[in-house]
Order: structure tokens, then C-alpha cells, then sequence
């Protein structure tokens, strides 16, 4: 049976986790109250960082889920994320709009990705 490893464990959730050469990742959020370009920003880095504790990187992804608070911002997000997707690299990916856990949140981006 395959180790599971659990990166930044908490009470209630892992940041990470990683099975069968699968990293899965919690919903990142950036800083509330923010723009949805400098939250954007924010959720990507702290993927990277994840990815990389995690022994992969972002060229590795194979689905993102992205919930907008407004998908009016759709357009601002994606700019962010077009110029940080790795060329030949992009992951499946689905967007909706949901009510996020507070208000000041406006995006929050989930990450499955290969080791």
C-alpha cells in the first residue's frame, strides 16, 4: 500500500496531500480584500511553493478548479493566470462562481497535479 504523505497538516485540513504519485491540493486563497489580479497572484505562488514541497511543479499540473466570487472578474483572473500557465503545459481546468468562505475572498483555485 502507498505512503500518504500530509504537507502543512492542521486540525481540520492538510495544505497537501500526496498519494500514488498524485499531489492534491486544498483550495488556496490569497488576501482578502485584495484585487482579484493581486489574489490570483498570491493563489499561484503559494501553488508553486506547494507544488515544489509536494516534488513537482506547475508543469506537471493535471486539473484546476477555479471558483470566482464574480464572474464578472473572469477576465482579470485569467489575464494572471494565461501569463503563468507553462507553455504546452496547461492542465484541464473548470471555472465557476460560488459564494467563497467570506466575502473578501474573490478566488480560490484547487490543484490536483502528477509527482
Amino acid at each position: 500500500m502507498a505512503d500518504i504523505k500530509r504537507i502543512e497538516t492542521g486540525t481540520r485540513m492538510s495544505q497537501a496531500v500526496v498519494h500514488n504519485g498524485i499531489a492534491y491540493l486544498a483550495g488556496q486563497v490569497g488576501a482578502p480584500g485584495a484585487s482579484v489580479a493581486e489574489q490570483t497572484t498570491a493563489i499561484l505562488a503559494q501553488i508553486e511553493r506547494l507544488l515544489a514541497e509536494c516534488g513537482t511543479d506547475k508543469t506537471r499540473i493535471l486539473t484546476a478548479q477555479i471558483w470566482m466570487a464574480d464572474m464578472a472578474q473572469f477576465a482579470e483572473m485569467n489575464a494572471v493566470w494565461d501569463a503563468w500557465v507553462a507553455p504546452g503545459h496547461a492542465p484541464t481546468r473548470a471555472a465557476g462562481e460560488s459564494a467563497l468562505a467570506t466575502p473578501d475572498y474573490l478566488v480560490e483555485i484547487i490543484i490536483t497535479a502528477a509527482i
